[in-house]
């Protein structure tokens, strides 16, 4: 006599492999994904300041202030001071970019030391672990 198929036993002994697979794999895949988000929150930094903020600075020899903040990227803030200011702005699409959670990034310009900031997933500021804002100058 041919069996056809498996038995329950053979099925069930399957089924535990599989769980203690997915059990030993699982852990060290949880918090991959805020890493991630992380990790790509620093790249953005990195790409505005190295990128629009630094053709600001070319075209118009300064940064933007605190107070015009990473706008002034994609709107000219004062025709007098920055009379050389790029007519298509400096980001392509002309809109600014926001971090990993949909949050837009904070700037801050203390006598040309610039700094980028996200707020990180809680969107609060402050915040411990994966909350923590996250700071271009600790970015790696």
């Amino acid at each position: 006599m041919q069996r056809k198929g498996f038995s329950l036993i053979e099925l069930m002994i399957v089924i535990v492999i599989l769980g203690l697979l997915a059990a030993m794999v699982m852990p060290s895949l949880t918090g991959k994904g805020e890493e991630a988000k992380r990790n790509l929150v620093c790249v953005q930094m990195k790409s505005i300041y190295n990128g629009a903020l630094d053709m600001f600075k070319i075209n118009n020899s300064m940064y933007p202030t605190t107070e015009e903040g990473l706008e002034a990227l994609v709107e000219n803030p004062d025709t007098e001071k920055y009379s050389n200011y790029s007519s298509s702005g400096y980001f392509k699409d002309s809109k600014l970019p926001k971090d990993s959670w949909g949050n837009k990034f904070i700037y801050l310009n203390n006598e040309g030391s610039v700094e980028i900031i996200s707020l990180g997933a809680d969107k609060k500021e402050g915040g411990k672990d994966e909350a923590a804002d996250i700071k271009m100058s600790e970015c790696k």
